[in-house]
């Protein structure tokens, strides 16, 4: 399971409504790279499953991931932080074992 914290929530939607495209999701990865090994990804996409994904809808927000990324991220919490420094979207992912400074890679 994946969560999104009201602040995420609210800033998804804002974004969403922004691409004035209703059918949005929010498509929730990880890839190879970053600091300390895996990257998060954050995107809008169409809210169309590929195979193999795992669909969550919370608070009207439909969130898409990949099976592998879903490995990695069973259990994270997805925040955000309306900020000048260290503002945008905060993962804190159990599965994490070392993570950078700027929170966007992690060791798993």
């Amino acid at each position: 399971m994946i969560t999104l914290t009201p602040p995420a929530t609210q800033e998804v939607k804002r974004l969403i409504d922004l691409e004035q495209k209703p059918n949005l999701g929010l498509r929730i990865g990880v890839k190879g790279g970053g600091c300390s090994g895996l990257s998060y990804v954050l995107g809008l996409e169409e809210a169309s499953p590929k195979q193999y994904d795992t669909v969550l809808e919370q608070d009207g927000v439909k969130i898409l991931i990949d099976a592998k990324s879903h490995l990695y991220l069973d259990g994270t919490t997805i925040d955000f932080k309306n900020a000048v420094m260290g503002g945008g979207f905060q993962f804190n992912n159990p599965a994490a074992k070392k993570s950078c400074g700027c929170g966007s890679s992690f060791t798993p």
